[in-house]
């Protein structure tokens, strides 16, 4: 529960007393804890049943009560008191102080009454409360250990074999461990890829959804990306293996998810402050309590001070309260894994349900982020001459802009040739020298720069922009020699995706550093409220945070590299990647598939999880504050009713696995 506290072995909290949790769960290991709680409550059962028939019969035998209660409170109980006393030595009171101080009087009293002869013994009540907290344990580490299912469902994902084909042909079932970077393997229908890498040879439908959230298989095609865990349809794939082992995309969101299952959110600063004045004012409580019956109440006192300060103890465990935002939030991480959306931290899951302004950049955000050209013009010369210059050019850079017009020159038959000299102009474009002639490609902006006039083509291009195209001029040896026109199609799912988050009261801002014109005309198509177009990379963390200094919660949706000052300055930035190709470190959420519609979903993921968050914590408060009054006997003076120890026990474990029932409904929320 508590995120600094971090033990090479398993134990209890020093902090919280509760059981340290592993920084990440395996499929099949086995927790000692419970094992350990499930025998000690067996066998407390076994002695407490005979002690309660004994009560409901009226029998007391005095040395009988003694030896059953004795094993179930100091044996049964052990773990209870060991904790109680490391929070008095640690300074952290906690649930496991208040039992201990109500059990152990309750016990301690029993035992010096009876030796005294005396007949108000409570060796039932401090049994019973042992026997019930222990099932109460049970059942929590019972459903603590659901809240990890989503990990381990995502690690059973990972297949232990795969098949190598070796450079003779031959194939053979090998070890995944032993599969490295560039090995060649089989993957036959219905299995499961083995690790991320390129498809060489086949053609197949793969179903992704176990890491994209997506439920339509993605066809795969020789330079197809794959990524492990995830399963082949009907046809049969010759992949080449690029990430292996800790390298893979599922290795990456399993180790994200455990990290942000144990980050604390701001909501849970709350908790921490009642929390750490709590504990002393229920002992207080319980100390005034017992005077108030010693001194005022009716005969006989001393029973009646004991035993309604026991039930002020053991009612007011403030395990509910600190359960309350941990559970919730390791469901819910675990939950957005399995729909493709990563969260860094808890914080972020928070922060994302207040946001009002989402930031997005155009190319692969609302964009497919492959752009092809569509467009080739030269002013009175040869078009072929000059894509190949212009496709010389761009082979140095790595802007997908670049790609296009490279691959768009070969698959028009023009050669590039080699470049020398090369520059990249950022947000502009790029100069260099082609077979001894000085070449520029870029926007209107690097023409300037280089005194070239647009002329004519300023006209056209304009055209080509409202009609969607980026446009890039050719200019070679200081003279403008032609345009060129690529198209990136918008995601089929973007409109849908901002409709709903129109619906859901966002204001959508375009960042981008594509032409106004061509900017704007994609804006008009989606229905974008604002675009904000020929925005430098490292202008765009100063457009966000002017957004925010106008009172906005703004949100920034980038591919996670170029946009990464915009996605450090937003209240929260969000990563959209694709296959294995996500850039998980780079922002507070990341989204596998890398379109709008993972973005419907976080906020979805954020908006519920912090509803179930203070659902909890209204649980748990409520609880308290009804509870120890109660306890503490406010209802006998008007009505007669006083609330047994053991009852309360009930009470308490029943609050605690309340909240964990509540957290797990989270699983089942529909993204």
């Amino acid at each position: 529960m508590h995120p600094e506290v971090v033990r090479a072995e398993t134990g209890s909290c020093p902090l919280c007393g509760m059981a340290l949790e592993p920084l990440v769960p395996t499929v099949d290991a086995e927790n000692p804890e419970l094992r350990e709680m499930t025998w000690r409550c067996g066998v407390s059962a076994a002695l407490t049943f005979p002690l309660l028939a004994l009560m409901l019969t009226g029998l007391h035998y005095a040395w009988l009560e003694f030896a059953l209660a004795t094993p179930v409170v100091l044996w049964g109980g052990w773990p209870f008191f060991v904790r109680g006393w490391q929070s008095v030595v640690n300074g952290h009171l906690n649930m496991f102080t208040l039992i201990s101080l109500g059990t152990g009087a309750a016990y301690g009293d029993s035992v010096i009454a009876g030796l005294m002869g005396a007949h108000a013994l409570y060796f039932e009540p401090a049994a019973v409360i042992i026997t019930l907290v222990l099932v109460g344990q049970v059942q929590e580490l019972r459903s603590r250990a659901q809240t990890s299912s989503a990990i381990r469902a995502l690690l059973s994902l990972a297949p232990k074999t795969a098949r190598l084909v070796r450079a003779s042909g031959i194939e053979e079932d090998v070890p995944i461990e032993l599969v490295k970077p560039g090995d060649r393997l089989r993957i036959r229908p219905g299995e499961r890829v083995p690790v991320d890498g390129v498809v060489r040879e086949g053609a197949s439908s793969v179903d992704e959804s176990m890491v994209t959230g997506e439920p339509l298989p993605a066809a795969k095609e020789p330079g197809a990306r794959v990524t492990g865990g995830t399963v082949n349809g009907t046809g049969a794939l010759l992949m080449e293996a690029e990430r292996v082992g800790a390298d893979t995309l599922l290795a990456q969101i399993v180790r994200l998810v455990s990290e942000a299952q144990r980050s604390r959110a701001p909501i849970q600063r709350l908790a921490d402050t009642v929390a750490g004045w709590f504990v002393p004012a229920v002992v207080a409580v319980a100390i005034v309590t017992a005077c108030v019956w010693g001194f005022f109440g009716p005969e006989p006192r001393f029973a009646h001070a004991l035993v309604n300060a026991v039930a002020v103890l053991i009612i007011a465990c403030p395990c509910a309260l600190g359960l309350a935002t941990p559970m919730s939030i390791m469901v819910g991480t675990g939950r957005g894994a399995q729909a493709g959306v990563l969260v860094r931290n808890a914080e972020a899951l928070e922060i994302f349900e207040q946001i009002d302004t989402l930031v997005v950049d155009e190319t692969g955000t609302l964009t497919e982020g492959k752009p092809k050209l569509v467009t080739v013009e030269a002013v009175g010369g040869c078009e072929s001459e000059m894509l190949g210059m212009a496709a010389a050019l761009e082979q140095a850079s790595e802007h997908p802009l670049a790609a296009a017009i490279v691959a768009g020159a070969r698959e028009r038959g023009a050669v590039p040739a080699r470049v020398d000299g090369f520059q990249s102009q950022t947000g502009k474009g790029a100069t260099g020298t082609v077979d001894g002639h000085a070449v520029a490609i870029g926007n209107a902006a690097l023409l300037r720069d280089l005194g070239i006039d647009a002329g004519a083509l300023a006209e056209r291009a304009d055209a080509l922009r409202n009609d969607g195209q980026t446009v890039m001029f050719v200019a070679i040896d200081g003279q403008l020699a032609g345009l060129l026109g690529v198209a990136d199609p918008v995601k089929a799912t973007a409109a849908e995706a901002i409709g709903q988050l129109h619906r859901d009261g966002l204001r959508l801002v375009m960042l981008t550093g594509d032409h106004r014109a061509t900017a704007t005309a994609v804006a008009r198509r989606l229905g974008i409220d604002e675009v904000e177009a020929e925005v430098l990379p490292a202008e765009k963390a100063a457009a966000v945070k002017r957004l925010q200094g106008e009172g906005r919660k703004v949100a920034m949706a980038g591919d996670g590299i170029n946009d990464a000052p915009a996605l450090a300055q937003a209240d929260i930035g969000i990563a959209m990647g694709t296959g294995t190709d996500v850039a998980i470190e780079s922002a507070g959420m990341t989204l596998v598939k890398g379109d709008l519609g993972g973005i419907v979903r976080a906020r979805r993921l954020s908006q519920a999880t912090m509803r179930n968050i203070r659902q909890n914590l209204f649980f748990a408060f409520v609880y308290n504050l009804l509870g120890v009054p109660i306890a503490a006997g406010v209802l006998y003076p008007f009505f007669g009713l006083l609330l047994s120890p053991m009852i309360a026990s009930a009470a308490m474990t029943f609050s605690s696995v309340s909240v964990i029932s509540n957290a797990l409904r989270l699983r089942r929320l529909v993204l």
